[in-house]
């Protein structure tokens, strides 16, 4: 019998997916070490992205942390040390490059977009931002939080809003539409190595 390994929530790579880490911030509840916000306040788009790259940041660092540590520790044959890892934590965590880790923020700005239009996120007020002292035309930050139906959307939706969204776009749809595409070959070309005379 085979049974398949698959993650609860946010894939092999992540640890937690987006759509679940946009909720708890929302409903104040600081997951995976972000601050809590007041849920009727609400956050801006930018400040739940920077907090949820924080948090990838940590993830991973942790992630990397443990099995270098346990790489060591098997190879010198001795138990592992959790100190170690709090070490490994910390070099990893300055070192990881930015685009690294997934998620840029136009594909956050699309992602909030989709809840905006499903109604399970609402813009609360808005504030000025830094770059409209000088040019007035800047946008202005706008705070969001959750609806009701977006605290009452099961984690599922959340993880895939563009299939709640779009229920004809299904993941078979996606599937065919990968199937249709031809995939061009190589075509044989001449060297462009000198030839030895």
């Amino acid at each position: 019998m085979v049974i398949t390994l698959r993650p609860n929530r946010g894939g092999f790579i992540r640890a937690f997916g987006l759509g679940w880490f946009i909720r708890e911030f929302l409903l104040g509840r600081g997951p995976e070490g972000s601050p809590a916000i007041d849920p009727e306040k609400g956050a801006p788009q930018a400040d739940i992205f920077y907090h949820y790259k924080l948090a990838l940041f940590k993830s991973y660092a942790e992630d990397a942390a443990v099995r270098k540590e346990e790489e060591e520790a098997r190879r010198e044959d001795r138990s592992i040390r959790p100190e170690n890892i709090e070490k490994w934590a910390a070099y990893y965590k300055e070192r990881i490059p930015y685009k690294l880790t997934r998620c840029r923020y136009h594909s956050f700005v699309n992602y909030c977009g989709m809840l905006r239009r499903l109604g399970w996120i609402e813009e609360v007020t808005e504030e000025l931002s830094g770059p409209q002292e000088y040019d007035p035309k800047f946008q202005p930050r706008r705070y969001y939080r959750l609806t009701r139906k977006g605290i009452d959307a099961p984690d599922p939706e959340w993880s895939n809003p563009k299939l709640v969204l779009y229920p004809k776009f299904d993941l078979e749809y996606h599937r065919t539409k990968r199937k249709e595409h031809h995939y061009s070959t190589k075509v044989a070309t001449k060297s462009h190595r000198a030839l030895t005379v």
